[in-house]
Order: C-alpha cells, then structure tokens, then sequence
C-alpha cells in the first residue's frame, strides 16, 4: 500500500472514531440512566413502608392522649395523607427539586409533575421518575403530621388544615430543597442521609413555637392506651428502615448500611432513655422506651448512610439522654405544654443527629463524604453541618411563627374552652373512640 493511501486510511479511520464519540457518549449516558429493577422493586417497597409510618404516627400520638381526644389526634395526622399527598404532586415537588440553579426554592415549571414519568430521572438514575416523587412524597405528608403532638388536645382542626398546607409550601419545600434541590446548603456541602434538616429539625424547632404560640392545655390527664402507643412505635420502627435505607435510591450495600445502623442506633436510644427514666424516677417505663426508640430513629436518619454500626450506638445514645434532659427542661423549666415531646424528639433528636454527621462521617461508608468527621480527623464538615443548624432552626421558627400568626386571622388556632372540655372527637369531628 502505498504512503499515500496509507494517510487516507488513517484519515477515514480517525474520522470515524470521531464520529463516534458523541455516540459513544450518548450510550454511556443511557447506560447510567437505566431503569434497574432491583432498585425499583426496593423503591416502591421503601415507598410503601414510609407511608406507613404516618398511621404509625396516628397511633403512637393517639395513644398518649386522653379518650375524649384519640379520634381528633388520628384524623390530625391521616389527613395529611390527603392533603399533602395532592400537594406535593401539584406544587411542592417542583418547589422543593426542579431548578438546582435557584438557592432558595425550586420553580413552578413542574406543576402536576410536568417532566416526570415512567423514565429515571437524574437524581436517582436507575428509578422510574414516578417511584422517586412518590418516596419524597411520603417525606412531605409525614414532616408536617409530626407537629401535632406539640399542640395535642387543642388545635382547630380548620385552623390545623390551613397551617398543613401554608407549611408544608413555606417550610418543608424550601428546605427540602436548600439540602436536596441542589440549593445553598448542597452547595455548601452540608450532608442529609434521610431527613436530619429537612424532616425533623424542620417539625421539631416549628413545634416549638407551636407549644408557645397555643399555650397550654386546661388539663391533662393520663395516655388513653400505651398498647396503642406500642403498636405505633412499632410501625415508625418498622416503616423508618424504608425511610433511611431507601434514601439510598438502590439496594445495594450504601442500603445495607442504613439498615443496620439504624437499627442499631435506635436500640441504643431505648437503652438509654429507659436509664435516664430509671435514674431520674426510680422506675423504667413503657412509654418511656417507646420514645427513646423514636428520638433513636430521628437522631440517626441525617446519619444513616455515613457512619459506620459503631459509631451510630455512640448517636443513639447521645441523642437520647440530651432528648430526655430536655424533655425535661422544656416542661419542668419553661413550663411548656408540648404536650407529646415533639421538640425533644424531633427537634433535639435531629439537630443531635445533623451534627453528628459533623463528628462521624466516615469517607469509607460513603464516597459522598468529602470531609471526615471531626473525630476522623477534620473539622470542615462539622462547620458546615453547625451552619446548616442554625440556619434551619431560626428559619423554621420564624416561619412558623408568622404561618400561625396569619391562620390566627383567618380562624381561631385554638378550640373554645368548652369544646376542649367535652374534647376534639365530639367537638370537631362528632365522633368518640368509646363511652368513656
């Protein structure tokens, strides 16, 4: 062959590699947005399992209420269900997740989930699209539900509705999308496994001024059914391994990881809870573990895919003898009717298990971590994580504050004396759980 045509081979040759390239590209891309149907048939069980947990709720708060108020605190809870669930899919979604660009709150250009189908979008690459916006929609439908046990036996159910859509808009989306959305905490690196900001400290903080902005009960008395109560811990127990283990979007190890780590925490945090009770009050109680696993699980979920087994039983049981020190302070010190711990679960439990992040993220559990954890050798994320607190806990607060203020103009937050007196389920909603 002679030189010449050699040259011109070579040339067709490159040429067609060339010509390739952005094929070869495009495939690669298809290749990593692929429908996997391991992690699908994980997701839509994860899916499932979330949106148990808000019946878990229902339960677990109803059965720390007196009898005249079990059906108002079911129906507070299992309306969001409703309410929230058609929410997020006409607004909340596009708020809290299209848009990166935007560092405070999405864009309304996917109402009614315009966008979104059967394909896997580029956040979880190997879903469908709808599997991804029904699993964050059970984030949202629960975050706000979690509230209630803080103004338990005296809310407005009307009042309640308007605060249920006005926050989850105001509150939860934006946040949702400062740690998820690609907004300014993403940015910043702060680190959120399952919902330590965006979840609890969100309801946590807001329940705070809920407690404050309602007042107190006119009285209490005794938990209608701590079998109810047990039941209810053991659905949230049950429903958070899809909480924590399906943030991992596959079903791979990372989802592994989260299981047992949240397991193990939670364990711990009942543990300890139970220990605080019996030092402090001479006896264990029932009622006490169920919330020492609840504060476990809250505590772990910002966690739960960066740290090793061994460091979750140190954050299980640092969140739940900080949450029962608070627990405490916020009824014995400030005099305070949050009526079922909401803040010192949710409020202490997921600031605890925000910073946590901070002192155990492990580079070895996730390659997510760009920053070890303090005690691993680095500061850096544990700044972060600390700005991400603060930011969170004022911004909540303040929000809440004026969502509470404006319903307070539009109808009255709180039930008459006399209705609370005969109780929510006949006075709200005509209904009683017994003769009782």
């Amino acid at each position: 062959m002679s030189l010449f045509n050699c040259k011109k081979l070579m040339s067709v040759l490159v040429a067609a590699v060339v010509a390739l390239v952005p094929t070869m590209a495009m495939a690669q891309d298809a290749a990593a947005m692929t429908i996997n149907t391991g992690d699908t048939a994980w997701m839509l069980t994860s899916t499932a399992l979330v949106l148990i947990m808000t019946p878990g709720l229902a339960f677990f708060y109803a059965g720390m209420v007196r009898a005249k108020n079990v059906v108002s605190t079911l129906a507070q809870n299992m309306v969001a269900l409703g309410v929230i669930g058609i929410l997020w899919i006409v607004v909340g979604y596009s708020l809290a997740f299209n848009n990166g660009d935007q560092a405070f709150i999405g864009d309304l250009s996917g109402l009614m989930l315009n966008g979104v189908g059967q394909s896997p979008l580029a956040i979880a690459p190997t879903i469908p699209g709808l599997i991804f916006v029904g699993f964050q929609a059970m984030f949202a439908i629960i975050t706000p539900a979690l509230m209630t046990g803080a103004f338990a036996e005296r809310v407005n159910f009307k009042a309640w509705l308007l605060i249920l859509v006005l926050w989850s808009l105001a509150v939860y989306s934006p946040v949702a999308h400062w740690l998820w959305g690609a907004g300014w905490l993403a940015d910043k690196g702060a680190l959120d496994f399952a919902g330590g900001f965006v979840v609890h400290m969100t309801a946590g903080w807001s329940a705070l001024i809920c407690a404050i902005l309602f007042g107190k009960r006119r009285d209490t008395g005794a938990p209608y059914d701590v079998g109810m109560i047990v039941l209810g811990t053991a659905l949230l127990w049950f429903g958070w391994f899809g909480f924590n283990s399906g943030s991992a979007l596959s079903s791979g190890g990372l989802a592994a990881q989260a299981f047992m780590t949240t397991f193990v925490a939670t364990a711990a945090a009942m543990l300890a809870w139970m220990a605080v009770d019996w030092m402090k009050d001479g006896k264990p109680t029932c009622v006490g573990g169920c919330i020492g696993i609840v504060i476990g699980l809250v505590a772990i979920t910002p966690c739960a895919g960066f740290v090793s087994v061994t460091s979750s039983i140190w954050i299980g049981i640092l969140a739940a003898v900080a949450g029962n020190i608070v627990a405490r302070i916020v009824k014995k010190g400030l005099n305070l009717d949050d009526s079922l711990d909401v803040f010192a679960c949710h409020g202490i439990g997921g600031t605890i298990g925000a910073i946590c992040v901070g002192l155990f993220a492990d580079p070895s559990v996730n390659p997510l971590v760009t920053h070890p954890g303090l005690f691993l050798g680095s500061a850096d994320l544990l700044k972060i994580q600390l700005e991400g607190v603060g930011a969170v806990a004022v911004y909540s607060m303040v929000a809440t504050f004026v969502i509470v203020k404006l319903v307070g103009f539009i109808t009255p937050i709180r039930v008459s004396d006399a209705e609370e007196a005969a109780g929510l389920d006949s006075s709200q909603h005509g209904e009683k759980i017994c003769n009782c």
